[in-house]
């Protein structure tokens, strides 16, 4: 049997045919016709259906390796190509090395004023440019010291004199630093406990995994009142991103019969004042729109309305507490992306459309624009290019082009039904196109539920929120976690009386004041 020739037509088309076919046949016969095209259509419809089903499930277990419009057109601009930076080498500069220790290696036969030994003549100077070496050194993460204090005993009456112990070591088995790097590897890169066991035992310094448990426990009981004033700093925001991703605890899905909602979830909640950005993390039964309000119930009535960036579900948004909703652009970006095999030219009208909006972001970012220029070099730049936009998308629904039910015409409804939450920026000059800072605060999470599966209690998923919370936003701080975790627990009783001292971006200036 040949392989029939393949037919590409419009809906437009397909509906002239039928009103010919009906002015031409019997009714009977029409009627076999009409069934024959709405029988083509809907397996059309199917066939595309099931098509990005199946990539949506690709990508799922194998990844997607990029979303950028270049790679998807397989091509670049003459633009980015003559903008491309040539590449280095790779390796980092002393200057990224900001948790190394400096040393200063004075000259072994010169010092500044010296009479030059070259010409006789001139003198010597510091440069203050000097030359830089780099080691770097290699241990476990908690390495240890055995202290063999030496017993003398009394040949005639048995008395048994013991050397006193250093008195720098203290009377704990287990310093802040231990603590602070265990809880930075297991709840900031995901090593589970039992590997941290594994890798301990074979570097010759043994560390069960329960106690890792204790160790972590017992530094977030130090630690904690510093959460609760990344809380209530959070519900300052000026703009506020929420999102969340499923999560296991094992305690709460053996009474799930007892529970109202058996849905699972961690919050990620990113909030910005000024030039501070603040990272919370709450795992739960609630969604992510009922724990915003949870911190939204600490913000002051003085403030104006916080702008939040999310996606569309309505489980995002809170009840309690009015914003000012903006919806994230790259989601709706995302869904184009999703069918582009099927539709290519419609899609690639947008994904180009939507380059340009970020090019123009891009630019108002590099000018550190105020809010208010920002706002109307987007008014100037974008709102025309989105006006046409819109109309385009609504034409394809209106004159036909594109099935309403199909994959392509679900997008485009979707950016339709949410147009004035996605273009919020052509009206406020706070409000972002996306929500992925927020989701990259979230991969944290996965990255914890990836490695460790789950929670065990309540309890343990508080801990787990407490240190990624406190871990991520010393990240987008560009604060050292380690040095950050490690001071809080050396200054417990200051941090329990001003908790918002020791918040990551005022921590140093504490510790530099206090008497201990």
């Amino acid at each position: 049997m040949n392989m029939p020739k393949r037919v590409d037509i419009t809906p437009e088309q397909m509906e002239a045919l039928l009103e010919r076919a009906k002015q031409s046949l019997s009714e009977a016969d029409f009627e076999i016709i009409k069934g024959l095209f709405d029988t083509i259509r809907y397996l059309g419809y199917v066939v595309d259906s099931k098509s990005t089903s199946i990539n949506r499930l690709l990508k799922l277990f194998f990844g997607t390796q990029t979303e950028k419009t270049s790679k998807i057109k397989k091509k670049s601009s003459s633009k980015n190509k003559k903008n491309r930076n040539k590449k280095g080498h790779g390796k980092n500069g002393a200057k990224n090395y900001t948790g190394a220790q400096k040393i200063k290696v004075a000259h072994e036969t010169l010092k500044p004023k010296d009479r030059c030994p070259a010409c006789l003549k001139g003198k010597v100077y510091d440069t203050q440019k000097p030359a830089v070496i780099i080691r770097v050194t290699g241990n476990a993460p908690c390495s240890g010291k055995v202290y063999e204090l030496q017993k003398l005993r009394c040949n005639l009456c048995g008395q048994v004199f013991t050397a006193k112990a250093p008195e720098h070591i203290g009377d704990r088995k287990y310093d802040a630093a231990s603590g602070a790097i265990i809880a930075l590897l297991k709840y900031g890169s995901g090593l589970p406990f039992n590997r941290m066991e594994q890798l301990q035992a074979l570097l010759g310094v043994p560390l069960a995994s329960s106690t890792q448990w204790e160790i972590v426990e017992e530094v977030a009981d130090k630690i904690h009142p510093v959460y609760k004033a990344l809380i209530r700093h959070a519900a300052k925001g000026v703009i506020i991103y929420n999102d969340d991703t499923t999560m296991r605890i094992l305690e709460l899905m053996k009474h799930e019969e007892d529970q109202v909602r058996k849905g699972i979830y961690t919050t990620g909640i990113v909030s910005t004042l000024d030039d501070l950005k603040v990272a919370l993390f709450i795992t739960g039964n609630h969604h992510a729109g009922e724990n915003l309000d949870a911190v939204l119930a600490h913000r002051s009535k003085d403030l104006h309305y916080p702008v939040q960036m999310c996606d569309a579900l309505s489980r995002n948004v809170p009840k309690a507490f009015k914003t000012i909703l903006s919806n994230c652009l790259a989601h709706a970006r995302r869904k184009f992306i999703e069918v582009e095999e099927n539709y290519p030219d419609e899609c690639m009208h947008v994904l180009k459309t939507l380059e340009k909006v970020y090019i123009f972001d891009d630019h108002t970012k590099q000018q550190n624009m105020t809010s208010s220029e920002r706002l109307k070099y987007h008014q100037e730049n974008s709102g025309p290019l989105m006006d046409d936009f819109y109309v385009w998308l609504s034409q394809q629904l209106d004159e036909k082009k594109v099935e309403p039910n199909s994959d392509l015409g679900q997008a485009i409804s979707y950016m339709i039904k949410h147009w004035p939450e996605l273009t919020l920026f052509l009206r406020d000059g706070k409000a972002p196109l996306d929500n992925n800072i927020c989701e990259r605060a979230l991969k944290k999470s996965i990255l914890h539920r990836k490695n460790s599966m789950f929670y065990k209690t309540q309890h343990g998923a508080y801990i787990g929120d407490l240190f990624m919370s406190l871990i991520h936003t010393c990240s987008l701080c560009g604060v050292n976690p380690f040095d950050y975790l490690k001071t809080l627990q050396l200054h417990k009783t200051e941090l329990f009386a001003t908790p918002e001292n020791w918040l990551p971006w005022n921590y140093k200036d504490s510790a530099s004041e206090s008497p201990s």
